[in-house]
């Protein structure tokens, strides 16, 4: 059996996704979600970075490289659209191996009912190596 990647974390931003969702319903801007988001962070009191810069975090990734949020260990990337394509996963894929980073949530608030999909770092995905 494969061991869960950063459980108790990812477990705790899921919550706060949903609770952004039920609070602002599907048909808000991205960026709406993130301001709440944000606000649910500070209020459970988790470290985070907003609209973060990876090569902050690694001198050697490429430039360019932003994300919506990096709370210690994992990457979420908040999408507003009526789905999650292929481009959003690889993009998720580029900003994990450039931070080398295991975990990143990509949440789509756009569904009627949300659905955080988690995303692997492949240097770390023991079931497919």
């Amino acid at each position: 059996m494969s061991k869960l990647i950063e459980p108790e974390l990812s477990y705790e931003l899921i919550g706060l996704c949903f609770k952004v969702h039920k609070k602002l319903g599907r048909f808000c801007r991205e960026k709406q979600y993130c301001d709440e988001f944000e606000q649910q962070l500070q209020a459970a009191g988790l470290d985070y970075k907003r609209e973060y810069e990876i090569q902050n975090l690694k001198t050697d990734s490429p430039q360019g490289n932003k994300v919506d949020f990096l709370v210690k260990r994992i990457i979420l990337d908040f999408k507003a659209k009526p789905f999650i394509t292929k481009d959003d996963y690889f993009q998720m894929q580029r900003y994990l191996q450039a931070a080398d980073l295991k975990l990143g949530l990509i949440a789509n608030f756009r569904n009627y009912y949300l659905k955080p999909k988690r995303v692997i770092n492949p240097k770390y995905d023991l079931v497919h190596s």
